[in-house]
């Protein structure tokens, strides 16, 4: 092994992990960015990444291409080669819809891909940044903390009891030590304690280090096995069950009316491949090919759309899960709060001062306290609250013999389930003794320092008064040893109290209204906190939760029992003096009562909490990469109002789904009747498979893009959440769809035969033809209104719908005007009054249709 710096008595490295190193340089932007370009991303090649070429293949097996090429061929056996052509030629317009379709849904997924890439603290320039794992190079000096992930195969510098968990590379369940070195020694294999080598994909669980990456990419120990990791999984969500017996259903009708089709049409008729023909056309009517794509399309625009909102999805079934969120458990600090400490107020004994925020010096009697609280904190802090007191220390104690630079740590006894405080060993240069610092809760404190009752009650008088002001509190002791080697344990200290931080931390703005948006949305909101119940109190006040006075603590929650957790929370909002560990239980007791769970949190120990909830939420500013990997979301800035803004999202994606499958099922039933019909009526057919494809460039990018653009509707977060279980097409649903469909088919089959006895079949098919585009094209506007009224839904832009009804129109007007398309299409020019006809035909669908929304609009839902 190469040499190690020098150890002290404890038999611990020496330095802590920012004094090793004294605040490294690392690379350059410049060359970091040579680095990324000539060797590439920090990642592993992915199965799941489609290229266009992967996407093309796919698409020529969709049953719809396959329809279309057999058709085609049958006219070219016919001998009707421009039908064939033409037909033909559609193929490569439909697919290339299709390959448009597949290709944003790729994109947008590929985005969240590169958004959840693991992140890594790394030094650059001598700045610490947060980035992407896979903007990592080889050199890089990256800062490693407990829960962290390590981004690449690394050499440990410096590190304070540094322990890391490499079961998935070994197998090992127990996490081994690392010690840093200064050599240059080849990596060794990963697993045994005291290596200085930590791996790609292994998990910090305590302590904390610096590291210089030696390899990236595929070139780690995670590459050469070959073990590619995937942070979007493909699952199957219930709308994807639901959608799938839906298809399998309608699959199983046409399949079985095409046969009946083929089998009347060459027993009436005498002729097979017309009667194939005919069936053929029907399967292609009946096709509903657009479901899956539809609700594929949703979900991963949906997830791209709520990334816009500093939420990423991390699993796509929470983009559904959003809409019937019910309950929010959040954190306070960070999520209510902008995590911004400042030190607001110190006590020393009787004595409180309030600190001045630009104030450049200290009353001496507060001296001690703020230089122990630096001395308990790590050298150069991440944590908000460490920050503060060092910027206190720093800009009040500057010139003192209170700040020491040039004092050694030798041990770190860290924050425990047991203890939640921690304590650092130091010694000066010229000391002869072991000067040790704590801080941490002040009840933690209170135990470490062995106060008699009536100091403690003292000290829960004075922490009352500072938390309900929405103080945080934290207490400081110090203690001094002598002798070898130091204690295995912070309670053989002989610590006595020093004092009392007050830290303040200002309520992030929006948070009040986006409270009280969820109180109209039918979604209780209930916040978490390790502070004590008073300043959980000032805070709930400040951000309008109800009933602030109503508090439940977590000693109070280790009492009770999962029946007693279940009916407290019914009333409850407001939970104090939490640990993580019971965040888990509050879940578990909320959905025993029924609700749709999402929970916050940042911590290893959250991780859990964030599995058992139905939407687990990580925060991304923060948290943990354990956290993060756990959750469904991960809160990009960390902030409540963003979080408010995907659930409102995650409505208006639904209500749009809803939308888009409504109008699929309606307008596919005058289009498979008016292929039925006349078969069964002995009538000449009135849709050939041109038509049918003709349709389809109206459906595909309706139900796609139409509807997908579509805005919320206004009072989307003014009603209750719906059921988790209530299905995308309900018997309400299914039967609007019905009479949407069933009215439109009504005046196409009656326009089709009055025409054939009056004016012939080509006048005929170019009549019905006109009447079904338009009255598709009246389903689109209609399914988009909703619940609104038309005027409202006329009001609302909607781009695409305009680009498809222009398009719609053109493309009839050609099929009808120019006579090599008319003869293609089968049409004859029908005469100005007989087009008037048809549109009043399509406006008089339109009318059943939309008296039959109304009819039929689905009350709120309500929740029990």
């Amino acid at each position: 092994m190469g040499e190690r710096p020098a150890s002290s008595e404890t038999g611990q490295p020496s330095g802590d992990v920012r004094l090793d190193l004294a605040r490294p340089a690392g690379l350059t932007e410049e060359e970091a960015s040579r680095r990324h370009a000539a060797e590439g991303p920090n990642e592993l090649p992915s199965s799941r990444k489609r290229g266009p070429l992967a996407i093309a293949v796919e698409v020529v097996k969709e049953p719809m291409f396959l329809l279309l090429i057999a058709c085609g061929s049958l006219y070219l056996v016919l001998g009707d080669v421009g039908e064939a052509l033409l037909l033909l030629g559609f193929v490569f317009v439909v697919v290339g819809i299709t390959f448009v379709q597949e290709r944003k849904t790729e994109r947008a997924l590929e985005a969240l891909r590169d958004l959840a890439s693991p992140r890594a603290l790394v030094v650059r320039s001598g700045e610490k940044r947060r980035i992407a794992g896979r903007e990592v190079v080889r050199g890089d000096v990256i800062l490693l903390a407990e829960g962290d992930r390590v981004p690449a195969d690394a050499v440990v510098r410096a590190g304070t009891s540094l322990t890391v968990d490499e079961s998935l590379l070994t197998g090992e369940s127990v996490p081994v030590g690392k010690s840093p070195t200064l050599g240059d020694d080849a990596p060794g294999p990963p697993g045994g304690d005291d290596s200085p080598f930590v791996f790609s994909g292994t998990l910090v669980v305590k302590g904390q280090g610096v590291a210089e990456v030696l390899a990236i990419g595929a070139a780690t120990e995670m590459g050469k096995i070959g073990r590619a990791l995937s942070v979007l999984e493909p699952e199957d969500t219930p709308l994807q069950r639901q959608t799938a017996r839906l298809v399998r259903l309608l699959a199983f009708i046409g399949l079985g009316l095409c046969a009946t089709v083929v089998a009347a049409f060459t027993l009436t008729r005498g002729d097979f491949l017309k009667g194939l023909l005919a069936g053929l056309t029907l399967g292609m009517a009946m096709l509903p090919e657009e479901f899956p794509v539809v609700l594929t399309i949703f979900l991963a625009l949906g997830a791209w759309r709520i990334s816009r909102h500093q939420v990423l999805t991390r699993r796509i079934p929470a983009v559904e899960t959003l809409g019937a969120a019910t309950a929010l458990c959040v954190d306070k600090t960070g999520t209510l709060t902008l995590n911004r400490m400042s030190v607001a107020e110190l006590a020393v004994g009787d004595d409180v001062l309030s600190v001045d925020p630009k104030g450049v010096s200290l009353p001496e009697a507060f001296h001690e306290l703020v230089e122990f609280a630096i001395l308990a904190s790590p050298v150069d802090p991440f944590d908000p609250m460490e920050k503060a007191m060092r910027e206190l220390g720093e800009r009040t104690l500057a010139g003192t013999e209170h700040l020491h630079r040039d004092w050694e740590l030798l041990r770190e006894y860290p924050l425990s389930r047991e203890i939640l405080a921690m304590s650092r060993v130091w010694r000066s240069p010229d000391g002869t003794e072991y000067v040790i610092a704590a801080k941490g809760a002040p009840e933690a404190i209170a135990d470490l320092c062995h106060l008699p009752a009536e100091e403690v009650a003292a000290l829960d008088r004075r922490i009352a008064g500072l938390a309900a002001r929405g103080r945080r509190v934290l207490g400081v002791a110090r203690a001094s040893f002598t002798g070898s080697p130091l204690p295995g344990g912070q309670h053989d200290f002989g610590f006595r109290l020093v004092g009392l931080l007050a830290l303040s931390d200002p309520v992030r703005p929006g948070v009040p209204e986006a409270i009280a948006e969820c109180r109209r949305a039918g979604i209780r909101v209930l916040m978490i906190t390790g502070d004590y119940a008073g300043t959980a109190r000032a805070i709930a006040r400040e951000v309008g939760l109800p009933d602030p006075e109503e508090v439940v603590t977590g000693p109070e929650i280790e009492a009770m029992d999962d029946a007693a957790l279940a009916r407290r929370v019914r009333e409850v909002s407001l939970f104090a003096r939490m640990v993580p560990e019971q965040k888990l239980r509050l879940v578990s007791a909320l959905k025993a009562n029924g609700e749709v769970v999402a929970m916050t949190g940042d911590g290893v120990n959250d991780a859990p909490a964030l599995k058992a909830a139905h939407i687990g939420i990580a925060m991304g500013g923060r948290g943990t990469d354990v956290a993060r990997e756990a959750a469904s979301l991960v809160l990009l800035d960390d902030a409540f109002g963003s979080i408010v803004r995907a659930v409102r999202t995650g409505r208006r994606i639904f209500d749009n789904l809803k939308k888009a499958m409504l109008y699929i099922f309606a307008v596919h039933v005058p289009i498979a009747g008016l292929s039925l019909v006349p078969v069964l009526l002995g009538w000449p057919l009135a849709l050939l498979p041109i038509h049918i494809v003709f349709l389809e460039l109206i459906i595909d990018p309706a139900c796609t893009v139409v509807f997908e653009a579509e805005e919320e509707e206004a009072g989307v977060m003014d009603r209750p959440p719906r059921k988790p279980d209530e299905p995308i097409f309900g018997g309400r649903g299914l039967l609007l769809g019905l009479v949407q469909g069933v009215g439109e088919l009504a005046v196409d089959v009656a326009i089709f035969g009055w025409a054939l006895s009056a004016h012939g079949e080509p006048v005929a098919r170019a009549l019905a033809f006109t009447t079904m585009v338009l009255g598709n094209v009246g389903l689109i506007f209609l399914n988009r209104a909703g619940t609104r009224s038309l005027l409202d839904t006329l009001r609302s832009p909607n781009r695409p719908q305009r680009w498809v009804t222009v398009g719609a129109v053109g493309f009839l007007a050609l099929a009808l005007g120019v006579p090599g398309a008319r003869e293609l299409f089968g049409f004859a020019t029908p005469h100005p009054e007989l087009l008037a006809l048809s549109a009043a035909g399509a406006l008089a669908s339109f009318v059943v249709a939309d008296i039959a929304r109304r009819l039929l609009a689905a009350p709120a839902p309500a929740r029990s």
